[in-house]
């Protein structure tokens, strides 16, 4: 099918591509920002508590500007706010990795440089994008994340570098986190169908850059990347963990149970 997709090189096919990016990159962010506004009231200092919230709301911004766009593109007449709220897991095309549940402070700092060292690279090559409502929702965003990537980098620094106890909760949160690194630079059959339209770059390019980003960072923090892991997948076609399910019933539950609500 993304065969056929790619030699079929009518308007049409491109604009489902563009739909299928932007809802891989909206649903990332949406959930990522859903995960991280758990922390609004208790992060463990009132500095970390404004500043997660606030790469909260950037995400869930993000998230409007992909979202929206992908659902100009579907033509089935769904906002931003219909695809977060009336999809079914299985329907969610986020990776993974920002699907995972967050016991510490130290897990969620990692996951978020993890998907940082990916986030940044990607939306600057979607920059040059030949989709030009992709790659002006790229240019915004990215100066965001920009931010992100500083501030996520700088704590997993001071942190993995700082006291036994907490170089060893954040070694213990890349251990646990690892695994769901590898699904964000692994192509699949749509994503080759993507980079062949042009839209965003192979993810080789961008696994160059981000294995440079976390080798950079983890070094300085004196973190060791986890030996022989076998990367897992899925998120990205669809086959979510339970995880995914408790988000979606939090995330939902207001606009399932009162449909058509207004403020």
């Amino acid at each position: 099918m993304a065969e056929q997709l790619v030699r079929d090189k009518s308007p049409q096919s491109d604009h489902h591509l563009a739909e299928k990016l932007a809802l891989r990159m909206g649903d990332n962010c949406l959930i990522l920002g859903q995960q991280l506004a758990e922390w609004c009231g208790h992060a463990p200092e009132l500095e970390e508590d404004i500043a997660i919230t606030n790469v909260a709301l950037d995400m869930i911004g993000q998230a409007r500007l992909w979202l929206d766009y992908a659902g100009s593109l579907e033509a089935q007449g769904r906002d931003a706010d219909r695809l977060a709220f009336e999809r079914q897991s299985r329907e969610f095309t986020n990776v993974l990795l920002v699907e995972q549940p967050h016991p510490d402070f130290a897990v969620t700092l990692m996951r978020q440089f993890i998907f940082d060292c990916w986030h940044l690279p990607m939306l600057q090559s979607l920059c040059h994008s030949s989709d030009e409502t992709i790659a002006g929702i790229a240019q915004k965003a990215v100066k965001e994340v920009t931010y992100h990537f500083d501030r996520s980098s700088d704590l997993i620094t001071r942190l993995g570098d700082g006291s036994p106890e907490s170089h060893a909760m954040m070694q213990s949160a890349l251990q646990t986190l690892w695994r769901f690194s590898g699904e964000l630079v692994t192509a699949d059959a749509l994503d080759g169908a993507i980079c062949e339209a042009q839209l965003m770059p192979p993810l080789a390019d961008i696994k160059q850059q981000f294995d440079q980003n976390i080798a950079r960072t983890l070094a300085a923090a004196t973190l060791s990347v986890p030996a022989e892991v076998f990367m897992q997948l899925g998120g990205k076609t669809g086959l979510h963990g339970e995880a995914m399910d408790y988000i979606l019933a939090e995330l939902q539950f207001l606009p399932r149970s009162f449909p058509g609500a207004k403020w």
